[in-house]
């Protein structure tokens, strides 16, 4: 019977994997999947049959898929065991007794021998050597060093902070996620234990949006911690206990058209002319989803109504549309020369008549308009007159600010204007500036320069991330004040931050074409020297956990229009690589301005995207909610677009990991000196298997003097601290919810304190929370 059960099941397989293998082969792919199925038919016939050609058949089937196997990917093992994994377990099988018995003869004399069983155990035993040897391999890993002695003896790191305290959202004005504390050190850290630990009680809702996520980076200003939570409370704690001094509740309320219910920070101002102590001396700006930016007193959390409309600004104004939760500001604002410069997140792909991505620069005291900067309409920077609208729909700019006080200009990173895949109709502003950093002038808002990362972005590509201020030391021992723009396709852009233009060269390549006929694509597109961007993808690069889902990608991937980088949005689907999700996001990089080096994490998934015609649109459900992936519905353009990752049957990525990296890369050169696999499946499995395979992340990470960085954000439930020169992993401690933040790091008294905001993230599903977590050594 069991031997029938075998025949059964090996012609099951083999019909699934030949039906699959035909349906690859028509569209181009590899012809192997067919002849596997025909092996395994062939050996079901001979097992009915019970003739022991059965096993030698097999045998073949074993060693011809380990060739196939080692040409295709090497010895990388996370590619081999789901190509390997059931053809060898089956094997296994059928060299048990039970089997084999069956398959044997019966001599003259009575005598029963079993099949032979060496052609087949042979080919196994080789199979899982080769599998045991892939183990001990990491194709995917870069050794290297960074450059270990500082090159500025006197960095500088942009702003008057206290060495102790982190007052913006980068630390300083610049950005760079760097502490010049070393306390904590690469000797120490693993000595790092629970200091003290606050829960804000603000936790995600049965009715929240499916992206409420928690991306908060508290600052500390003497004493006090000042933070915000996804449903914009303000709260204040004691940097050295964790008590809370005062809390703020914005009552931003709910609404399901919201993209995002997030806030990545606060906005901390302390009044130069006012008396030390007086009323609203020291400020924090909170900026809340429903559109407002509300002053309060640093001192004990109490609006200050002064400000603007009795406390409150009114992010609305000027909007030509103001359809309620489609627009809001999820990042801090940046406060600069008396002045709070604030830009805001549309929701991308929801409609033509959505608000605008203006910048606009108010005085921080009154709340009074003193300049404006709209990309749709950028010559008119004076404050917009009463019934004049600003530009519906330009791009945007939903992340951080940095400023060089110095120098004037504040950065400014630009989304794309929506609808993201749609690219007719837009304005010679737009085509200027979407997807672009720009430098604005801090006092008249007038445009000083802008560097453009995607031409005619039809793919979501918006520049992330805060750009890292840091002035780098050439050859010749001169000394540029730079910029570096991380971005989602996975250039870093090194430019000098006076005029824009390139230290690490960039270079146009040519991009793919073959828009639909209303839109059309740029011809080339630009590239940094200094790039994460991974190779293209190909068929071998198809992954599951058996070789059924990998087979099901393999289809899909060729059912996919892919050209590349860049391959226009599609009828049929576009394989979109790297994804919208970003090699960079919003968690941005971490430099160090003594060592001029920098460390991140960059990730890859690939997202697909469907053009989807107007009239196939399906009405709005009850109680759908706002996303940024299934179907987007760009109300009002001639398509929506239904995006998201590319996801086998198993809802696990398609394309093969590592999918997530630390990196450390050498800004004086651009060389990338190392590149590891970062993160577990801990959180991503039934089960909690640490195994490290390189897993997506979303936060980003902070560098200190010590030489250590600290980085969270890996889909596992894990801060970690690493080298800095090599990248090796130092340190990691497990956190009740997903650490989707940027760490921060302070002083008290003389005692260094590591802070992190573990709340998890609605887009990766990691675990959500409400804690803030501060770690220190015993």
């Amino acid at each position: 019977m069991l031997i029938v059960l075998t025949a059964i099941l090996f012609a099951l397989i083999g019909l699934a994997v030949g039906a699959g293998g035909i349906r690859l082969l028509m569209l181009g792919g590899s012809p192997y999947y067919l002849l596997a199925g025909l092996g395994f038919l062939l050996t079901a016939f001979l097992l009915f049959r019970r003739q022991a050609a059965a096993l030698w058949v097999y045998a073949l089937v074993v060693v011809g898929s380990l060739a196939w196997a080692v040409w295709e990917v090497g010895f990388d093992w996370w590619q081999l065991g789901p190509r390997g994994g059931i053809i060898i377990l089956l094997g296994l099988w059928l060299l048990t007794p039970w089997i084999r018995r069956p398959l044997g003869f019966v001599s003259p004399s009575g005598a029963h021998y079993s099949a032979t069983a060496w052609p087949l155990a042979v080919a196994s035993l080789v199979s899982i050597g080769v599998a045991i040897f892939a183990m001990t391999q990491d194709p995917h890993d870069i050794r290297g060093e960074l450059p270990s002695d500082a090159v500025a003896a006197n960095a500088n790191l942009g702003g008057n902070v206290p060495p102790g305290e982190w007052h913006q959202y980068g630390r300083t004005p610049f950005g760079q996620r760097y502490s010049p504390l070393d306390q904590i050190n690469a000797e120490n850290v693993a000595n790092l234990r629970v200091a003290w630990q606050y829960q804000t009680g603000d936790v995600k809702r049965p009715d929240d949006v499916g992206e409420t996520t928690y991306q908060v980076t508290p600052l500390k200003v003497k004493d006090t911690l000042y933070l915000c939570t996804p449903h914009n409370w303000a709260i204040a704690l004691d940097a050295a206990t964790g008590q809370e001094k005062w809390k703020y509740d914005s009552n931003s309320g709910m609404n399901p058209d919201r993209q995002h219910q997030t806030c990545r920070g606060v906005t901390y101002w302390a009044d130069p002319a006012a008396a030390p102590g007086g009323p609203c001396a020291e400020r924090v700006y909170l900026p809340t989803s429903d559109a407002r930016l509300i002053a309060l007193d640093a001192a004990n959390g109490e609006v200050c109504t002064s400000f603007a409309d009795n406390g409150v600004l009114h992010l609305e104004q000027g909007m030509r549309y103001n359809p309620a939760g489609y627009y809001y500001s999820t990042s801090p604002p940046v406060a600069v020369a008396g002045k709070i410069i604030v830009g805001g997140a549309v929701n991308d792909n929801y409609s033509t008549q959505e608000q605008s991505g203006v910048i606009r620069a108010f005085d921080i005291n009154s709340g009074a308009l003193l300049w404006n900067w709209d990309s749709g309409n950028p010559d008119q920077t004076a404050p917009l007159p009463a019934g004049q609208f600003y530009t519906t729909n330009s791009p945007n700019s939903w992340s951080v600010s940095s400023v060089d006080e110095g120098l004037g200009l504040i950065y400014v990173p630009l989304g794309n204007q929506v609808p993201d895949q749609l690219g007719m109709g837009r304005s010679e502003h737009v085509e200027k500036y979407s997807s672009s950093i720009v430098a604005l002038d801090i006092n008249t808002g007038a445009m000083r320069w802008v560097r453009q990362t995607v031409h005619h972005d039809l793919w979501d590509m918006d520049v992330p991330a805060q750009p890292s201020l840091i002035d780098i030391t050439k050859e010749d021992g001169t000394v540029v004040p730079a910029l570096v723009g991380p971005t989602k396709q996975g250039d870093l852009y090194v430019l000098d931050r006076r005029s824009g233009e390139p230290i690490i060269p960039v270079e146009e390549v040519a991009a793919p074409g073959g828009a639909i006929p209303e839109d059309f694509t740029a011809p080339t597109q630009p590239v940094s020297g200094l790039t994460f961007m991974p190779a293209p993808l190909e068929e071998h690069d198809m992954w599951g956990i058996t070789m059924f889902d990998q087979l099901a990608c393999r289809i899909a991937f060729r059912s996919l229009k892919y050209e590349g980088r860049y391959t226009p949005p599609s009828l049929e689907g576009t394989l979109v690589y790297p994804g919208n999700f970003g090699t960079f996001n919003w968690g941005s990089v971490a430099v160090d301005p003594e060592r001029q080096v920098l460390f991140g994490m960059p990730t890859y998934l690939a997202f697909t995207s469907r053009l989807v015609p107007r009239d196939q649109i399906p009405p709005k459900q009850e109680g759908e909610t706002g996303s940024e992936q299934g179907l987007n519905r760009n109300e009002g353009a001639p398509y929506g677009v239904y995006m998201g990752p590319f996801l086998g049957p198993l809802q696990i990525p398609c394309q093969a990991p590592p999918w997530g990296y630390v990196a450390g890369a050498d800004l004086r050169t651009g060389k990338i000196a190392y590149k590891h696999k970062n993160g577990t499946v801990y959180d991503m499995t039934p089960l909690p298997i640490p195994f490290k395979l390189g897993v997506p992340g979303i936060g980003g990470p902070i560098i200190t003097k010590g030489g250590v960085a600290f980085l969270g954000a890996a889909v596992d439930n894990y801060l970690r601290a690493y080298d800095v020169t090599t990248g090796s992993q130092l340190w990691e401690t497990r956190l009740p919810a997903g650490g989707q933040s940027t760490p921060m790091t302070y002083t008290v008294g003389d005692k260094q304190y590591v802070l992190m905001v573990a709340g998890g993230h609605g887009s990766v599903g990691t675990k959500p929370g409400d804690y803030v977590i501060a770690y220190t050594l015993p």
